[in-house]
């Protein structure tokens, strides 16, 4: 099985660099998604070996996985790996990621912050604890994260759903379709090295988290 590490980058030039040379450090191919940044976001890794896709305009966190997602299917690669571009996520774990859900037949795994969930602030705590308890209670799945946006994807899952999504509600909107396609869902303990990463961040507490209860509400 061949994957490849998916970054969806919005002017992320303090963080980037650093996060894609981890990356390239672990021997796995990089595509970074460059969603119409008015910063120096291209050029930090315009050196580097790592192919760049790039909006002309800022379209959201779900475009930008959708162009990756693309991308990465044309190639051939058998599965996909995304982490944020702010580098709040553990880059060390990505081979253990990919392993455990390659040994275990998993379509949708997703690295844990639950064990962080009271360091973080306002909305972004209270709705990661609700949404895990309601998607255990409607889907059934035994996840304990439903928002982090580490995770191992594969490509058989990619190809069976059709995401429309822009926003950071596409997570959701993915997991709600795994649901529905009977895919395997899981979820592995992976402390993120930044547990409320509202510093770095773009995500709009009020406006994407309704957004997201949104697309949770539909499915059911």
């Amino acid at each position: 099985m061949t994957y490849c590490i998916l970054i969806p980058s919005f002017n992320a030039e303090k963080t980037l660099g650093a996060v894609v040379a981890e990356c390239l450090d672990g021997g796995v191919p990089v595509v970074v998604v460059d969603d119409g940044s008015t910063d120096g976001t291209a050029f930090v890794v315009a050196t580097l070996p790592v192919v760049i896709l790039r909006h002309e305009h800022n379209q959201g966190k779900g475009r930008a996985l959708r162009t990756g997602f693309a991308w990465a299917l044309e190639q051939g690669f058998d599965a996909v790996i995304t982490l944020d571009a702010d580098g709040q996520h553990d880059v060390s774990a990505v081979s253990h990621l990919y392993e455990y859900a390659r040994d275990n037949g998993i379509d949708l795994l997703i690295a844990s912050r639950h064990t962080q969930f009271e360091k973080m602030a306002g909305l972004r705590a209270s709705w990661n604890r609700f949404g895990v308890w309601c998607m255990r209670k409607r889907t059934g799945f035994e996840i304990s994260d439903s928002q982090s946006g580490f995770r191992f994807y594969s490509s058989g899952l990619l190809r069976s759903v059709t995401l429309v999504a822009d926003g950071y509600d596409l997570e959701m909107e993915v997991l709600m379709k795994a649901w529905r396609k009977g895919s395997k869902v899981a979820s592995l303990p992976v402390a993120a090295r930044v547990a409320d990463g509202r510093s770095t961040s773009h995500f709009r507490p009020v406006r994407d988290t309704w957004n997201i209860c949104k697309i949770f509400l539909r499915h059911m």
